[in-house]
């Protein structure tokens, strides 16, 4: 095994400023052709589901028994009527996850015979597979059912909305309090003053359960005072950050979801615009955008990167393609890429170590970089 000098060998100083210019090595490498490398890395295969997939319902995955991924990238031929909007709510897929896989593509006419990437293969969310986990960058609901007795382990996931940049969703661990059926809905106060400051008119004290309430058919109320999972009379809004901080859901999902939950079911509230997962030997990385820029710059960004790949692949064998991690956080497409880096043909061998990749970066970079002081920083003294 190739032992990496980082680890174990150099103080922590030593690796926090080795990332630092790594990241900046990294940003100045030409996007856009990272970007076309990335993009190819994991090319979606319109392929046939097999028996045993066939028997699950949409978004619905057994768990794998090893790995950290469920789903497959896939892709369908748009008809003359169809939206993105609509091709998304067929297959599971919010809005922002349509928009990010088919950059290309007019929202709201994508033509007939356009190819269309659907983005159904997810990195599971980092923690305990159990209960409801609802990850905000993502826009995604995991919910992870007790197996039956003799039912395979497996998840089901679903699009959702989740708060506006004045109305964040609340992060951490909570449980179900509460679930109604056809709910009314009683606006408080605040979105009442909002309504009426912004010329929408007045809203009444109580909205019946119907077709104009936001509420949906189903409401789930969490142990967060004033916060709920629930359906919703606007549909087309479900993979934006369009609410007041609840978590919305699609009407038919929504239902599906209130059926196998109850009091006291777990929900956990995360927020990882970065997935790593494991497949068959293969590291991936599933990045979203940040959910506000307060987050951190781009530099801090790829920097966290570093240190959570670093820390995947540590005692293994493994040639990371940093390259290709940084454009995934920078550009991040909701699309699971493969990190393994690949050597071109006229190359003898792939970089083992992380400063062998970067005087191979560093070939092709600005000589402003001073590649000899990054190898300094991750070498012992």
């Amino acid at each position: 095994m190739v032992k990496t000098p980082p680890r174990g060998t150099a103080p922590a100083w030593r690796l926090t400023h080795w990332r630092l210019l790594l990241a900046g090595v990294l940003l100045s490498l030409p996007l856009s052709l990272q970007a076309l490398d990335a993009q190819a890395a994991d090319e979606p295969t319109a392929k046939a589901e097999s028996s045993s997939e066939a028997e699950w319902p949409q978004g619905h995955y057994p768990l794998p028994e090893e790995g950290d991924i469920v789903g497959e990238t896939s892709t369908i031929i748009a008809e003359g009527s169809d939206t993105l909007l609509d091709i998304g709510r067929r297959h599971g897929i919010g809005y922002e996850e349509m928009r990010r896989a088919n950059p290309d593509i007019n929202v709201w006419y994508p033509g007939e015979g356009s190819e269309i990437v659907i983005p159904s293969r997810f990195i599971l969310p980092p923690g305990p597979r159990e209960g409801v986990v609802v990850n905000v960058a993502e826009m995604r609901i995991y919910f992870f059912p007790e197996p039956k007795d003799g039912e395979a382990p497996h998840v089901e996931t679903y699009p959702v909305s989740v708060g506006r940049m004045d109305w964040k969703t609340p992060l951490g661990t909570t449980s179900i309090t509460q679930m109604v059926k056809n709910p009314n809905w009683y606006p408080p106060q605040s979105i009442i003053k909002e309504h009426a400051e912004d010329g929408r008119g007045k809203l009444p004290s109580v909205v019946p359960a119907g077709p104009d309430n936001p509420l949906g058919s189903r409401k789930m109320r969490l142990n967060i005072p004033g916060y709920l999972i629930h359906g919703t009379n606007r549909p087309d809004g479900i993979g934006m950050r369009v609410t007041h901080g609840c978590i919305r859901m699609l009407p038919e999902d929504v239902e599906s979801l209130f059926a196998k939950v109850g009091v006291g079911t777990t929900v956990r509230l995360i927020n990882e615009p970065f997935k790593l997962g494991w497949s068959e030997g293969t590291l991936y990385v599933q990045a979203y955008p940040y959910l506000d820029e307060e987050e951190g710059t781009t530099v801090d960004r790829i920097t966290n990167a570093l240190a959570q790949v670093d820390q995947a692949v540590e005692g293994l064998d493994y040639s990371v393609d940093y390259a290709r991690l940084r454009d995934v956080v920078e550009v991040p497409g909701g699309l699971p890429v493969a990190l393994e880096y690949t050597a071109p043909p006229n190359q003898q061998r792939a970089p083992k170590t992380l400063y062998e990749q970067l005087e191979l970066i560093a070939a092709d970079t600005p000589k402003t970089v001073d590649v000899e002081a990054a190898k300094a920083l991750v070498e012992p003294s």
